[in-house]
């Protein structure tokens, strides 16, 4: 990899994929930045190859989902995206980016963000798994309180009939007399 992308941290460029309609994508802004090249020549480089970019790869923003990322300050203002609602792109997409944008930078830093991707993938299924597992303990915890609690419960009644004094069975020894 050249200097330029070595030097930037895994988080940055972590910080920059974002979940759309159920999609983890990245804005067209980033990537160019990234990649080293201006927003409209990425976005050119995807209109002259129309047939590499379907909407599943790629796909513009509304202007509501727009909003939506500045009010979660994704994005600090709309006036960052220059007035164009923003192209976003998937995971394939950002493989098909380093297809156009011939330069070796940009092939360079579509694998790295792809690698990252995966390692984002493989992250959430651990967590997936990880949680099923806290949530099959957490389970049989609550089967193992319930039955301390009825133990508990028996315990108690036990505890209650000893609080009452019991009579006493046998035969009575009166001290004053003789036999």
């Amino acid at each position: 990899m050249t200097d330029k992308l070595v030097g930037i941290p895994d988080e940055i460029v972590l910080n920059k994929i974002y979940q759309i309609r159920n999609e983890k994508v990245m804005l067209d802004k980033d990537l160019a930045e990234l990649y080293g090249v201006e927003t409209r020549v990425l976005n050119q480089a995807v209109k002259r190859n129309p047939d590499r970019f379907p909407e599943k790869f790629t796909f513009q923003l509304s202007s509501e989902e727009v909003d939506e990322m500045v009010s979660q300050n994704v994005i600090p203002s709309k006036k960052i995206l220059g007035g164009a609602l923003p192209r976003v792109f998937s995971e394939h997409g950002i493989l098909m980016l380093s297809n156009v944008l011939k330069s070796k930078s940009a092939i360079q830093m579509s694998i790295r963000i792809i690698e990252l991707f995966v390692l984002l993938r493989e992250t959430l299924l651990l967590h997936k798994d990880v949680s099923v597992l806290i949530e099959q303990v957490e389970k049989r915890l609550i089967k193992q309180d319930q039955k301390i609690e009825l133990l508990f419960t028996y315990l108690n009644k036990f505890i209650d009939k000893e609080d009452t004094p019991r009579e006493q069975i046998g035969f009575k020894v009166s001290h004053g007399t003789k036999h």
